[in-house]
């Protein structure tokens, strides 16, 4: 069932793709799909909520008289409980599949569609809800001309977009299935390649999310809060969701406005009550808005090597004037590493996506490194990743995995599965045997059996890392990936090399003989007439 309904999605917001594709590039028309995509989420939440309350009533939502006394009387009541209970409301014209019938009939559907959009948000003003649904959709801008030259032709677009969507069961019962991440997914590995960077800078793949949430929920069945300080659509938090039984609350934190619209309709999206997450717009490094919360798992994939200012006021931040030293203004990835570790609990768990140059740079990064090892003893685990996984960049990647009280303070486990992945037409992918593995080597530790240790795994002492390797963490340097060339048989060599004397010795005697037959005296002379016949041939 979710197999084949994953299908249909995908059939239907190709048809809407194909309806959009050349109007406008494939990063626009992404948000219109998925802002539409939830609007009708929203809209069959509202109804489902609505007939649900009205059952002792005998009435349906879709056929109250809204301008009847008796049908102002139960929308408002119903308006009330919607609010409270949902964060928002709609009325039961302005539901999504009222409007899309409306468009087949061949209506002009524009100034009621911006109306309703703008009338979801409108509905909760004042109210807790506020903050979560504020601008969710402002990238959708029906006025565009990249929707058409005439309002008729935005119209008819328009319309054909809802009409294919109407045909999505969103099988609201099923939990399994993800709706809105499905959509994500898909429409990011359908246009990646022509969105190309900017669209990797929000999206994580699946496999590299599963198994950050696997690291940071390791022997948990539940978690008091989760983080993610550069949060992108929302992803990453609600795959950490995933490996347990409940989370109490999600946090993060995304600069870019579409992005964070994203985030916030993916929270709703998921059943993530609006009360249980906080979203917020704003760079994470320069205006943070969470500083005085702890939480039990930090997770993310910061955009690799950004800028900062590396403001020297920050040298007296919380979050930094530990370390003496500031990330450069070049490459803040050492920047989010100190805000993350900040964030956390005393009892939890960060991982870290990160370019591979934070294991082995110098100047700064190395004494932030080097204190991060020697003083606060809180890097666990450094796992290699293979190359050309994330869309937009090719280079390697690694995951640092850091805890404040980690169980084993006298050492640091070294993962390389750098050559361990599968292959896809563009880009290389983690398997799920793949995933297994370093999760089989995480959990062991120094307990993994010696064949699945060689050359995957190696437990190196904080002596080892600091006296010995100066604190440069460069994977090679402690998992041991040489492979040994086939040996040479010398006996055998020498005899390949009497045969061939013994053909050289034939050959001449060849050339000697039609020498003799064309009356020149030696080789020499073969050689040279051929050159010279070569050379006039050129």
């Amino acid at each position: 069932m979710v197999e084949q309904h994953k299908k249909a999605l995908e059939k239907q917001l190709w048809n809407i793709a194909n309806a959009l594709r050349g109007n406008m590039s494939a990063d626009e028309f992404r948000d219109y799909i998925l802002g539409f995509v939830f609007y009708k989420y929203l809209s069959e939440r509202m109804d489902l909520y609505a007939d649900a309350v009205l059952k002792e009533d005998g009435i349906k939502f879709d056929a109250i008289d809204e301008n009847s006394e008796q049908g102002k009387e139960y929308l408002n009541a119903i308006k009330e409980e919607a609010i409270d209970h949902l964060g928002y409301f709609l009325k039961p014209s302005e539901l999504f599949h009222v409007l899309a019938k409306k468009g087949e009939s061949g209506e002009f559907i524009l100034e009621a569609l911006t109306e309703v959009l703008n009338h979801i948000e409108q509905s909760t003003m004042g109210t807790a809800a506020e903050d979560d649904f504020n601008g969710l959709f402002d990238d959708l801008d029906l006025t565009s001309n990249k929707l058409g030259k005439t309002e008729k032709a935005k119209n008819e677009l328009i319309s054909k977009i809802l009409i294919h969507l109407d045909d999505i069961d969103f099988l609201h019962d099923e939990t399994e299935i993800d709706v809105l991440g499905d959509a994500y997914e898909y429409l990011i590995g359908q246009f990646a390649s022509g969105a190309g960077k900017k669209a990797g800078e929000f999206y994580t793949p699946p496999m590299v999310s599963k198994l950050l949430a696997k690291l940071v929920t390791m022997g948990k069945d539940k978690l008091k809060s989760v983080y993610d300080p550069t949060c992108g659509s929302g992803s990453l938090l609600l795959r950490v969701a995933k490996e347990v039984k409940d989370v109490g609350g999600f946090y993060g934190q995304e600069s870019n406005p579409s992005t964070y619209n994203l985030a916030r309709m993916n929270m709703i999206l998921h059943g993530v009550h609006y009360r249980r997450f906080n979203i917020k717009q704003d760079d994470t490094l320069e205006q943070p808005h969470h500083l005085g919360e702890r939480f039990e798992a930090v997770v993310a994939n910061p955009p690799f090597s950004a800028k900062w200012s590396a403001a020297q006021g920050f040298l007296t931040d919380e979050r930094f004037q530990d370390y003496g030293k500031l990330a450069p203004a070049s490459k803040a990835d050492f920047a989010f590493v100190q805000h993350m570790l900040h964030q956390l609990d005393d009892n939890g768990t960060m991982a870290v996506v990160l370019p591979h140059g934070v294991l082995f740079r110098g100047a700064a990064e190395g004494h932030i490194r080097k204190h991060l090892i020697q003083e606060k003893n809180c890097l666990d685990v450094v796992i290699g990743l293979p190359a050309n996984i994330f869309y937009g960049t090719s280079i390697p990647t690694c995951i640092l995995l850091l805890k404040k009280n980690r169980q084993h303070k006298g050492n640091v486990l070294f993962i390389d599965a750098s050559q361990h992945f599968g292959k896809a037409t563009n880009q290389n992918y983690l398997r799920d045997e793949d995933l297994a593995a370093i999760l089989d080597a995480v959990e062991k530790r120094d307990q993994l059996e010696t064949e699945k240790a060689d050359k995957f795994a190696y437990v190196a002492s904080i002596q080892e890392i600091t006296v010995e390797n100066e604190f440069n963490l460069n994977i090679p340097r402690y998992v041991d990936t040489f492979e040994d060339e086939e040996g040479v048989d010398l006996n055998s060599t020498i005899i390949k090399l009497g045969h061939l004397e013994t053909d050289i010795i034939e050959i001449n005697k060849t050339i000697n003989s039609f020498c003799s037959e064309l009356g020149i005296n030696s080789t020499s002379k073969v050689i040279e007439w051929i050159t010279l016949k070569v050379s006039f041939q050129k």
